[in-house]
């Protein structure tokens, strides 16, 4: 069943201000609405902040997870998203962009039935917008059981002298800081949900594997940030173990190679060959990650789509499509269009 479309505002839900995100009745019948509004999300009687944001709810009575996942519009972790809505998981997704926020909420519930789907405007580097997204996910999904700090930055790939502060400045903040808040306030979160003898409840953090530290040929600023959270994931793992909080597991995610703004952003000629066997569409991953991350148990696992082994197996048995090109990318770095499929200028595909 499709949930209708409409704009409202909180005076029209005043449960919405004190409370959360509510089951409201009309006529009997659960009130199944899509749309936006300025709601006003309270942490404590002391704090709340006023944030857009959009959800589009029709009840399931399958059994799901609750996730999160920041970056969620766009590449990857609307992909993600996807695949997690397919499994009837509840999901939240944040991104800068409200106008791309909203579309990518829209698609999501226009495209899969029943999708249980939030999303909130939210900049991980800012600690009120980590906080309201922190609020509004757990009264959206009432237990969180995934949080995947999806969220990433990459400068131009430039010598660091020749990249500019403001640069730097914002991709360390997403990178790192916001890891760091989103991580914070999902360990405040999942503390306070029901405990268990084994972790429970996961956090994802996007660092490098060990082989990728060393191999990857992105900028200075991007490999040291993913090194940042590699050691992110393991110093908190052993602090939460430190701590007693037996419920609560941290990983790192390592999705490879994956055709998105991020790794096309300056890509030369050379390297888009090689991504024709090294790289993958966001969809092809997700479908790949999704049922790992479901299934994670225990703490500072390392979930990677790409080994060492693979990479090398890839590489020699693609090496006509490195020469001459191939599923991607010709051999001049030009996209190869698949019919019925849409991409940006950069060779990104259009996902919605």
């Amino acid at each position: 069943m499709a949930a209708s479309c409409s704009r409202f505002s909180i005076s029209d839900f005043p449960g919405i201000t004190h409370g959360g995100w509510k089951q409201f009745m009309a006529d009997g019948q659960i009130l199944k609405q899509c749309g936006i509004s300025h709601v006003k999300f309270s942490r404590s009687p002391s704090r709340s902040y006023a944030r857009t944001a959009i959800v589009c709810q029709i009840q399931s009575d399958s059994p799901s997870l609750g996730i999160v996942i920041t970056g969620g519009s766009s590449g990857l972790g609307f992909a993600l998203a996807r695949r997690f809505l397919e499994a009837k998981d509840r999901v939240v997704i944040c991104g800068r962009d409200e106008t791309r926020l909203n579309r990518a909420v829209y698609a999501l519930q226009g495209e899969i039935q029943g999708a249980n789907i939030g999303g909130i405007v939210c900049d991980v580097s800012k600690p009120a917008d980590v906080e309201s997204l922190a609020s509004f996910a757990s009264q959206r999904l009432g237990i969180i059981d995934r949080w995947l700090n999806n969220a990433g930055e990459v400068t131009s790939k430039k010598m660091l002298a020749d990249v500019g502060t403001d640069e730097i400045i914002r991709v360390s903040g997403t990178n790192v800081i916001g890891s760091l808040l989103c991580c914070r306030e999902a360990i405040r979160i999942m503390r306070e949900q029901p405990p268990a003898p084994e972790p429970r409840y996961h956090i994802f953090n996007m660092g490098f594997s060990q082989w990728g530290a060393k191999f990857t040929k992105s900028a200075c600023t991007h490999k040291a940030t993913k090194i940042a959270l590699t050691q992110l994931t393991e110093s908190l793992s052993q602090e939460l173990e430190a701590s007693g909080l037996s419920s609560i597991g941290v990983h790192n995610l390592s999705p490879g190679l994956v055709l998105t703004d991020l790794l096309l952003k300056d890509s030369t000629f050379v390297a888009r060959r090689f991504f024709n066997t090294l790289a993958e569409e966001p969809d092809t991953a997700a479908t790949v990650l999704a049922p790992r991350i479901r299934a994670v148990e225990g703490s500072n696992q390392s979930i990677e789509v790409l080994s060492p082994a693979s990479a090398m197996l890839k590489v020699l048995t693609g090496f006509p499509q490195i020469i001459c090109g191939g599923r991607f990318f010709d051999k001049d770095g030009n996209r190869v269009v698949v019919p019925g499929k849409q991409y940006k200028e950069n060779g990104v595909e259009v996902l919605f």
